[in-house]
């Protein structure tokens, strides 16, 4: 199995570098003279169209690594790749090292910063060689046969060449957000730590179309065409459809102001909802043929997508709750055993009592291994929903029920923790949740597991002594087997940063528990593609793709080409655009809900079963040594961070920080330094 998995991986790198060599090539006069009329002569047919060529260039190969990139996931998984990576050593350090710590990129490392400035290279490179090739073109006399002057047909061209460009960004910008694409763990990526990805595209796309349509308004009025802005042509180009486009990216940047974000949620929430309306729009301004280059990425997070609501629609079986004092509460779901993940997982949360379209995501707090049949998120009230679902859980009126839907979980396809000879995890506030999974996952490897798990030190700052009650649910409140913490070498420094000394409350005496009632229509939490969910997106990307390819062939063949005949200048541009929208998601919705379905019966068997059993008993006994043994509590001062990691020992020591943005850069900083080579550092960020 591990000789199948090189053989894919050495296929998918041949065909990633290939993919990059055509991005590369794209822009210049070898690619556009030579190679590209012999491919749309080679490909052009009655059944595909004059986005054929385009469909086998830029959406077949990127569809194909998806779909063989599920295969090597689906492998890796069964190879238990955690306890592969547990044994390598790092050799990367200098590249992951945090290099930019202030500013508006947030902290990035070396690889990154290289990554990102390689890309900007690309842009620059694709733009100066499409300014030259149309720019070859213009003469005063080719200015004059248009009745335009050399400087406005230069701006014409200026700003086609500026909106190609722009859309090389564009054709990236849905990767970072399809939550369970393949493509991003092939990267050793998850959606939650390609966000700032995302956010960087964003803004180039927008300063990119932008510049694009500013350019194009200012040629109209200096040429005397303003009335061109409300034209829809035929068989062209439609502006109308791209000014609506690039009005709704720039309310969606708009609403994304850091600013705007945190004091209004919910309208950044609803606005991106926008992004559908956006690509269709797209697509009718340019066409689908040129829409194809840009069409993989948003493919696949369709897929994604509709795989994420039809997990939605089902109401999962929440089974306690766990009230802390600090306005905190645990949720324990009832899960399905085939459904396993990796620590600092996250699930998005929606509860129809509160809000039927908010959407919340949390991170997950259990462990698949040491609590195979439970889910845990913990939440704590620091926004309005947040607050609304605690004092909803905890006012004395009996509540029996409480329906929750969830999506997820999503996470990494491995983890890397155990590779470290320490540990050491910092938070601030909430940013312990992640932690509490890694701790949970280490301690059924300590006990169970051949493997020796690293020495654990977590460095947890909170603000009230009340805060200190989030430590007691690192182990889990129910569990099947007992595990013995004492074999896991953990050690908690926790420092209370307002309060000079401990308050005379019982904190965990306010600790209360809050049991519910699941109906029969609950189902425990599980995935939505079953325990092989790797191999059937693969299968989804590639069976909806066939199908699209059908269907897309039939329409063309028997309907666009014998009015059309490949020419591109009588079929309308918009009416096959549309056609060809409704093509995909037809191929989507349907490939995918008939996986979905035939993982169903699977689903529902095993929560009969989970029925069954009934509900979990609660520990018995204590571990053999509790968590007050390992914890120090530090009152009225901060960590030094500073100090603290530079003491600690070992050729490999893992950094892992969430919290607070400054607490994140402080750390960043202190690991970016160069004063201790044996630091790793990695952060958690959830700021959506």
């Amino acid at each position: 199995m591990e000789k199948i998995r090189a053989v894919i991986k050495l296929l998918l790198m041949l065909v990633i570098l290939g993919i990059t060599f055509i991005w590369i090539m794209m822009p210049t006069g070898a690619y556009r003279n030579k190679w590209w009329p012999n491919i749309k002569a080679t490909v052009n047919s009655t059944y595909f169209g004059t986005q054929g060529a385009t469909m086998l260039i830029f959406t077949f190969p990127v569809l194909f690594v998806a779909s063989l990139g599920c295969v090597y996931l689906h492998l890796g998984k069964k190879l238990n790749d955690y306890k592969k990576e547990s044994n390598w050593k790092i050799n990367q350090s200098v590249w992951k090292r945090p290099l930019l710590v202030k500013g508006s990129l947030g902290i990035v490392s070396n690889i990154e910063l290289a990554l990102f400035f390689t890309f900007i290279v690309l842009l620059i490179w694709s733009l100066a060689n499409y300014i030259h090739l149309y720019f070859a073109k213009i003469t005063p006399k080719s200015a004059a046969a248009k009745g335009l002057k050399v400087w406005q047909y230069k701006l014409d061209e200026s700003a086609l060449a500026i909106a190609v460009v722009g859309n090389i960004a564009f054709s990236f910008l849905f990767y970072p957000v399809a939550r369970a694409s393949s493509v991003l763990p092939l990267f050793g990526l998850t959606s939650e730590v390609s966000i700032k990805y995302h956010i960087w595209l964003g803004n180039i796309v927008v300063i990119l179309f932008t510049a694009h349509g500013l350019c194009y308004i200012i040629f109209w009025g200096v040429t005397k065409h303003i009335n061109k802005m409300l034209s829809w042509d035929f068989a062209d180009v439609s502006n109308v459809a791209g000014e609506i486009a690039l009005l709704i990216m720039l309310a969606i940047r708009a609403t994304s102001i850091p600013r705007i974000r945190r004091k209004m949620f919910e309208l950044f929430y609803y606005a991106h909802h926008l992004y559908f309306l956006a690509v269709v729009f797209f697509i009718l301004h340019v066409g689908f043929s040129f829409a194809c280059i840009t069409l993989p990425g948003f493919y696949i997070f369709l897929i994604d997508r509709f795989l994420r609501f039809l997990q939605s629609r089902q109401k999962v079986r929440l089974t306690s709750a766990r009230l802390l004092p600090c306005q905190t509460v645990e949720l324990n779901f009832s899960k399905s055993r085939g459904l396993n993940y990796n620590p600092t997982s996250t699930i998005f949360v929606n509860v129809p009592s509160i809000s039927k379209l908010q959407w919340h995501p949390f991170t997950v707090t259990s462990s698949s291994n040491l609590d195979p049949e439970n889910l845990s998120v913990v939440i704590k009230g620091e926004g309005r929903w947040t607050t609304k679902l605690y004092e909803l859980i905890s006012s004395p009126s009996s509540m029996d029920h409480l329906e929750v839907s969830v999506e997820g979980p999503y996470g990494p396809a491995s983890t890397d923790f155990l590779r470290h000879d320490t540990l050491v995890m910092v938070s601030g506030g909430s940013g312990i949740t992640p932690f509490i999974s890694i701790i949970r996952d280490l301690v059924f490897t300590s006990t169970k597991m051949d493997d020796k798990a690293p020495r654990v030190i977590l460095v947890a700052a909170f603000k009230n002594s009340s805060d200190l009650t989030m430590l007691d649910v690192i182990l889990p409140a129910s569990a099947g087997t007992l595990y013995d913490i004492s074999k896991l070498q953990l050690q908690i420094e926790a420092f209370v940063t307002r309060e000079k000394e401990p308050t005379t409350h019982d904190n965990k005496a306010m600790i209360r528990d809050v049991r519910f009632k699941p109906r029969s229509t609950d189902a425990p939490i599980s995935a939505i593609l079953g325990p092989s969910s790797w191999l059937w997106l693969g299968a989804i990307i590639a069976s909806s793709f066939v199908v699209f390819l059908v269907s897309t062939g039939v329409i063309t063949r028997y309907y666009v080409y014998p009015i059309d005949r490949n020419t591109g200048a009588i079929f309308s541009w918009s009416l096959k655009s549309v056609l060809y929208i409704l093509v995909v998601c037809f191929s989507i919705a349907t490939t995918a809900s008939a996986s979905v379905l035939w993982n169903k019966k699977h689903n529902a068997m095993e929560a009969m079963q989970i029925q069954n059993m009934g509900t979990p008993r609660e520990l018995e006994s204590l571990p053999h040594q509790s968590l007050a043994q390992v914890t120090n509590v530090y009152y009225g001062e901060r960590p030094n961070l500073k100090k603290m990691l530079l003491e600690c020992k070992g050729s490999s020591v893992g950094v892992v920080v969430c919290g607070p943005t400054e607490l994140s850069k402080e750390v960043a900083a202190i690991c970016g330094s160069g004063l201790a080579k044996n630091l790793h550092f990695q952060s958690f960020s959830f700021s959506w």
